[in-house]
């Protein structure tokens, strides 16, 4: 099993993990009212998803 031989400072332990972070999310526009939206999601603001009413719209 290894082991390491000596401690990895946090500046070394940080530069290995700098390729790691996420990235902002993909938005989309909604085909019904044209607010912003996630894909794959129903619209908050219309709450339409796929051409179909899924919930009732926000007031």
């Amino acid at each position: 099993m290894a082991v390491p031989k000596h401690k990895v400072s946090k500046s070394r332990r940080d530069k290995r993990r700098t390729h790691q972070k996420t990235g902002a999310p993909s938005v989309g526009t909604c085909p019904e009212c044209g607010e912003a939206k996630l894909p794959h999601f129903a619209c908050p603001e219309c709450g339409v998803y796929r051409g179909r009413n899924i919930t009732e719209a926000s007031e």
